[in-house]
């Protein structure tokens, strides 16, 4: 039996209440909010929190063959996405990473590939419109990852299928900021029937029949299709799961992760779920849950289920504060130097630092962080054991309030933390409020992209409070 062995959902923390869009456009006015990547976020940080929370579901002795990432916003175009998340996660480099990118069905491509076998895959995507426009009130950002695999299956893979046809619904050429759409009426009508082929042909493969399913996850970036779409699979409509759209929004080729994630946060063994993902054609997976998935629950905790995390969201960012972020609004810099461009002889001489985080422990336990070769006890070269201490909390020893330091959402608080179990560490605070931190909170560590310098992505490990009750 092949299957779902652990998964995990990454909501960013800030929301953009779609009243504030309103408000500064004068027009619009629907309900809710949309999840919001904070400004030191893209769709390759996303992907790493979300296999981080999978890979704490796994067993320790769980190794993917592979990783598969999929987007349709990627950090770089020519350069391989999913090995910064491979680093990032200190897989074995044995472990083959590919990328799978350009649209939302990029996802569909990543779990099949990684269903076949022993392998992970990570959705994540941001959605970004034009000022105004439907994709930014009614889009969102976050990520989810699955990992597959033979043993201690929660959700086993029954069956799929597919329908590809080919028709101009929405389009981006590249360098283009925001997606085009069709006229909705001709979407939903090129959908419609493929919906009913694929659907069918899964139910096939899979021998059961439409009243066997107990969840139906419908996703896709054309609304008007899939709220049609459940009435010609012939389902029981009560089984229609959550689609965020008023807490979150459409998070594109993470979107349907998100969902599944929520499902099988609550689900009960034994239960069929039908995953219908609508782009560019339309995709059917088929999963059923097992009692394991009762003993996976009991070890997970509980602030990562997905509704702890829609619940745990800051719903007070600006409309300014987006479109900076966005880069729809440039604004004046503070007066410092700009940062240097990463170099990579020096990254690749650093990646167990630079990307797990890595810290050396000598003989007498202390831990030195960034990793050094002399113990500076004993005086002994190269006895140090490598300790990984990205998945380790913390505690706030001191901090600052730099309001004159580079940043693009200033200001920027820096703190020295001390590490559970040893190692005391500066770094930045992330998604933290200036007014209410304070000596003593608890941290936890959040891979995020520092800046972008010459077209290079700088990426290190960043703080963010511990917004559980667990400290």
């Amino acid at each position: 039996m092949t299957g779902i062995i652990s998964y995990g959902a990454y909501i960013p923390y800030w929301r953009l209440q779609r009243s504030t869009l309103a408000s500064a456009l004068g027009s619009g006015g629907a309900k809710g909010a949309r999840a919001v990547a904070s400004f030191d976020e893209d769709t390759t940080s996303m992907g790493v929190e979300a296999s981080r929370i999978a890979l704490r579901g796994a067993s320790e002795q769980y190794s993917p063959q592979s990783l598969w990432f999929a987007t349709a916003e990627p950090g770089y175009l020519d350069k391989t996405n999913a090995n910064a998340i491979h680093a990032a996660l200190s897989l074995q480099g044995s472990v083959s990473a590919f990328d799978c990118l350009g649209s939302v069905r990029s996802g569909i491509a990543a779990v099949q590939a990684a269903a076949s076998g022993n392998a992970m895959a990570v959705l994540s995507d941001i959605r970004t419109g034009l000022p105004g426009g439907s994709d930014e009130s009614m889009g969102g950002d976050g990520a989810a990852a699955f990992c597959f695999g033979s043993e201690k299956v929660i959700a086993e893979f029954l069956g799929a299928g597919a329908s590809t046809s080919e028709f101009v619904d929405r389009w981006r050429i590249p360098g283009d900021k925001a997606s085009k759409q069709w006229e909705e009426r001709f979407g939903e009508y090129a959908y419609a029937p493929l919906v009913e082929v694929a659907f069918n042909e899964a139910l096939k493969n899979a021998h059961l029949t439409a009243a066997d399913v107990s969840h139906s996850i419908f996703s896709g970036l054309h609304a008007r299709a899939v709220k049609a779409a459940p009435k010609s699979c012939g389902i029981n409509l009560d089984t229609l799961r959550d689609d965020f759209a008023a807490t979150l929004g459409n998070s594109g080729t993470a979107h349907w992760g998100a969902m599944l994630a929520n499902v099988l946060d609550t689900a009960e063994p034994h239960q069929v779920i039908a995953v219908v993902v609508l782009a560019d054609g339309v995709n059917v997976m088929l999963f059923r849950t097992t009692d394991e998935l009762v003993a996976y629950r009991s070890r997970q905790e509980s602030s990562l289920t997905v509704q702890s995390q829609i619940a745990a969201g800051r719903n007070d960012l600006t409309y300014t504060q987006f479109l900076t972020w966005r880069g729809f609004m440039h604004r004046e810099p503070p007066r410092r130097p700009e940062p240097d461009r990463p170099a990579g002889p020096p990254s690749l001489r650093t990646s167990a630092w630079k990307y797990g985080l890595y810290g050396s422990r000598d003989e007498s336990g202390f831990v030195y962080l960034p990793p050094a070769r002399v113990s500076l006890k004993s005086g002994s070269i190269d006895k140090m054991e490598m300790v990984r201490m990205a998945d380790i909390r913390a505690t706030i020893a001191t901090y600052t309030v730099d309001h004159l330091a580079f940043s693009m959402s200033p200001p920027v608080v820096a703190a020295v933390i001390d590490f559970d179990g040893g190692g005391r560490f500066q770094c930045e605070l992330t998604d933290v409020d200036p007014a209410t931190v304070k000596i003593g909170d608890r941290v936890e560590m959040s891979f995020r992209r520092l800046y972008t310098q010459d077209g290079i992505h700088n990426y290190f490990w960043k703080a963010k409070p511990v917004r559980s009750g667990t400290k």
